[in-house]
C-alpha cells in the first residue's frame, strides 16, 4: 500500500478543501441575501409605517343654516349645491373662533391663513357628512380635521424650520402655531384609518390619499381571475394530463403553455388591449378588463403546477381503482384529484399572488387613471395596488413617497397572507400513500 486510510493524501486535502470553499460560498450567498432582504424591508417599513399615522386637528364647528340651506327646508338638491368654498368658510371661521377662545398665540401667523393648516380635503369630508345626514344642520359637531400635508411631514420629519422657511407652501410661523395647538390639545396624531379606506387625493392633497379604491379594484380583478382561470386550468390540467392521447399535437401544446408561462407579463396587457378594448370594446380602467388579462397571464401557471401535482400521484392508485371497476372519469374525480389537491390549491394561491403583483399588463389598459370615485361593479373605472404604488412615485411631494411606501407594506400583508394560505392548505389537505 502506498499510503494509510487514515492519513491525508494531497488530492484528499484538495477535495476537502473545495467541499469548503463550497460551503463557504453557499453560506455567503444565503447570508448576503438575507441581508438584502433585511435592507429591503428595514427601507420600506421606515419610509412607509408613518403613512399608517396621519395629524388630525379637532374642533368644534357650528353648522350654520344660513350658509348650508339659506332656503331651510332640506332639499337634498339645493344643499348639493352648496360648494366646498362655502364649508371652507365654516372650518376658517370656527378654527379662528376656538383658537381666540383658547388664547391659543398665532405665533405671527395671519388670521386669515390659519386654515392653510388643514387640508384642502377637509370642506369636502365635512360636506359630505352634512349631505349624508342633513339634521346635523344648525348644531355644533366636533369635527376632526386633516392637518395639511407640511404640517404633517412636520410631526413626521419630512418637514424642519429651515425647510419650511425656503417653501411656499408653509412657514416656520406655521409650524409654531401648530405646536401651539398642540399644546392646547387641539391638534395629534393618531392612526390613520383613512389611508386603507379612502380614495386617491390630487398632487395638492398627498395627505388625503388613500388606497380603498386600490383595495377595491384589485379585490374585484383577482374574484374574476380566481373564478375563470381554477375551473380552465384545473379542467385543462386534467384532460392533457389523464386523458388526451400523446401525439404531436397535444406535445405542441405542452411546449406552448410552457412558453406562455415565460412570457413577459406587458405582452398580456398589448393582447388585452388589442382584444377586449380595442376589438371588444370593454371600458378601460375596469375591473372586469383587468381580470380577464391577468387569468390569461395566470392561467399557465395554473396548469404547470396542476399538471405536477396530478403527475405525483402513484399510478398503482390509478390501477387500483380501475382494477375495481371504477371508470376513467371516476378514478380522476374520486381519487386522483383529492390526492393531488394540495398541490393544485398551492399552485392556484401563488399564482394569484403572482397576478395580484403585476402591474405592466395593468398600465396598458388603462387602469393608471386617476379615479376618485368607488366602483359599483366590474364594469367601473377603478385602480388597483401595485399601478397605485407606480402611480403615487412619480409624484412630486414627498407625502407621496411616503404613501407608496405604505402601500407596498398593504401589498406585501396580502401576498404573504396568500403564500401562508398556501402552505396551511397544502398541509390540512396533504395525504400519505
Amino acid at each position: 500500500m502506498s499510503g494509510s486510510l487514515f492519513t491525508q493524501d494531497a488530492r484528499t486535502k484538495a477535495r476537502n478543501a473545495a467541499e469548503r470553499r463550497f460551503r463557504t460560498y453557499g453560506l455567503g450567498a444565503i447570508i448576503l441575501a438575507l441581508l438584502a432582504l433585511v435592507w429591503l424591508l428595514i427601507s420600506i417599513f421606515s419610509a412607509g409605517l408613518p403613512a399608517f399615522r396621519q395629524t388630525f386637528i379637532t374642533f368644534p364647528v357650528k353648522l350654520e343654516e344660513s350658509v348650508i340651506d339659506k332656503a331651510g327646508n332640506r332639499d337634498p338638491a339645493a344643499m348639493a349645491k352648496v360648494t366646498t368654498v362655502g364649508y371652507g368658510k365654516l372650518l376658517a371661521t370656527a378654527l379662528e373662533a376656538e383658537i381666540a377662545a383658547k388664547g391659543i398665540d398665532l405665533a405671527g401667523v395671519p388670521p386669515k391663513e390659519i386654515t392653510d393648516l388643514i387640508s384642502q380635503e377637509s370642506a369636502a369630508t365635512l360636506r359630505n357628512m352634512v349631505l349624508a345626514d342633513p339634521a346635523l344642520i344648525g348644531t355644533t359637531v366636533q369635527f376632526r380635521a386633516i392637518a395639511s400635508g407640511r404640517i404633517d411631514g412636520y410631526y413626521k420629519g419630512r418637514v424642519t424650520m429651515e425647510s419650511a422657511a425656503l417653501d411656499k407652501n408653509t412657514s416656520p410661523e406655521k409650524l409654531r402655531l401648530a405646536d401651539n395647538l398642540k399644546a392646547a390639545g387641539l391638534l395629534a396624531t393618531s392612526f390613520n384609518l383613512g389611508f386603507l379606506t379612502m380614495p386617491d387625493a390630487s398632487d395638492k392633497r398627498p395627505e388625503a390619499a388613500g388606497l380603498g379604491i386600490a383595495i377595491a379594484g384589485s379585490f374585484m380583478m383577482m374574484v374574476v381571475v380566481l373564478v375563470l382561470s381554477l375551473p380552465i386550468g384545473v379542467a385543462a390540467s386534467i384532460y392533457l394530463e389523464e386523458f388526451a392521447p400523446k401525439n404531436w399535437f397535444t406535445d405542441l401544446i405542452e411546449v406552448n403553455i410552457a412558453n406562455l408561462a415565460a412570457v413577459p407579463s406587458i405582452v398580456y396587457g398589448i393582447l388585452g388591449l388589442a382584444i377586449f378594448i380595442n376589438f371588444a370594446g370593454l371600458p378601460q380602467s375596469a375591473p372586469i378588463v383587468g381580470g380577464l388579462v391577468l387569468t390569461l397571464m395566470t392561467l399557465p401557471r395554473i396548469i404547470i403546477p396542476t399538471r405536477a401535482a396530478l403527475k405525483a400521484v402513484p399510478p398503482s392508485i390509478r390501477d387500483a381503482a380501475l382494477g375495481v371497476g371504477a371508470s376513467r372519469l371516476q378514478t380522476v374525480f374520486h381519487h386522483v384529484l383529492p390526492l393531488a389537491m394540495p398541490g393544485i390549491l398551492t399552485g392556484m394561491i401563488i399564482g394569484l399572488a403572482q397576478a395580484l403583483g403585476e402591474t405592466a399588463p395593468l398600465l396598458l389598459i388603462g387602469m393608471v387613471a386617476f379615479v376618485r370615485d368607488f366602483p359599483g361593479g366590474l364594469f367601473d373605472p377603478a385602480a388597483a395596488l401595485p399601478v397605485q404604488v407606480y402611480n403615487w412615485t412619480q409624484r412630486g411631494d414627498p407625502g407621496f413617497v411616503e404613501r407608496a411606501s405604505g402601500a407596498i407594506i398593504v401589498l406585501l400583508i396580502f401576498l404573504i397572507i396568500m403564500n401562508t394560505a398556501a402552505i396551511i392548505l397544502r398541509r390540512k389537505f396533504e395525504r400519505r400513500w
